[in-house]
């Protein structure tokens, strides 16, 4: 029972940063109709951004305002840039230019800083707490999980209740309309872009620790995992990537405390496989549309 309650507590706090990175493929699905396959490379671009500056400073918290700065900013210019480009009339085009980039990004990481993998370590212990024998979330775990939560929340706030989020929900779903009402449509993708760019470099970042290390790859599975959690939760459901995430989280978590490792993607694989035969749209996309 003890190792069952630890194996939850990990699956948590490992589904809130899924959860997370998942955000961010839903909030440019949801603008552009794009999967942003190339989520995963701009990630790792802002962790080693964010490494570096911890490494200058000796301060990790400089080095994560760092990695958000340095993921918006890259979004920005990824948007601006390159998907913008791509044909509205070929759903592929973004996707090719996406995958073209990941290309990219991961060559000239390689080229820079090598791909040896480099550890990062937390800035809280990684050991976990005991409360009555039992072993529970360590400090660092707690702290991704109310850090990803939070910004969860912000961003929920920002959605619904701000005239920015009005506006970018509006020119995601109806753009046309939108231009005849005086919104931006153009601008709002941006935005759209620079806040899941942001979301993606600081999951990455708190997954980092817990993971082999940073390299040009390091966030190659958990772009895999949070796209599990973005199909399983709804591609149009921000609400549905936190649930979605918990679930993947705490399945991986459990199978991978009591089968092993290699068959914690058979699981997922097992749970992406059931959700798009039974209910393509997404287990919570649904109620997610009705709370809209």
């Amino acid at each position: 029972m003890d190792r069952l309650v630890f194996l939850l507590g990990t699956g948590v706090a490992r589904g809130t940063v899924l959860a997370l990175f998942a955000l961010s493929l839903v909030l440019i699905w949801r603008a552009t109709r794009i999967v942003n396959f190339a989520a995963g490379a701009m990630a790792v671009v802002g962790v080693y951004v964010g490494v570096a500056v911890t490494g200058a400073t000796g301060s990790w918290w400089w080095g994560l305002v760092a990695t958000v700065v340095a993921g918006g900013l890259l979004g920005f210019v990824v948007e601006r840039g390159v998907l913008r480009f791509a044909s509205a009339r070929s759903p592929l085009s973004g996707v090719i230019l996406a995958i073209g980039l990941v290309v990219v990004l991961q060559s000239l990481l390689g080229i820079v800083f090598g791909q040896e993998h480099e550890p990062v370590q937390p800035p809280f212990s990684d050991r976990p707490l005991q409360v009555g024998g039992v072993p529970l979330l360590s400090p660092y775990d707690l702290f991704v999980v109310v850090v990803a939560l939070g910004l969860l929340g912000a961003l929920r706030l920002l959605f619904v209740k701000t005239s920015l989020g009005l506006q970018l929900r509006a020119a995601a779903f109806e753009p046309e309309v939108s231009r005849l009402l005086g919104v931006r449509v153009a601008r709002m993708r941006t935005v759209g872009w620079v806040l899941a760019a942001s979301a993606a470099s600081l999951a990455a970042l708190l997954a980092v620790p817990n993971e082999l290390g940073l390299n040009p790859h390091a966030a190659d599975m958990l772009f895999v995992s949070a796209f599990t959690v973005a199909v399983v939760g709804g591609l149009d459901s921000p609400g549905g990537a936190l649930l979605g995430g918990l679930t993947v989280g705490v399945v991986t978590s459990v199978v991978t405390g009591y089968l092993g490792a290699t068959l914690a993607p058979v699981a997922v694989l097992g749970l992406l496989a059931a959700v798009l035969l039974l209910r393509p749209s997404g287990l919570f996309a649904q109620a997610e549309a009705r709370r809209a």
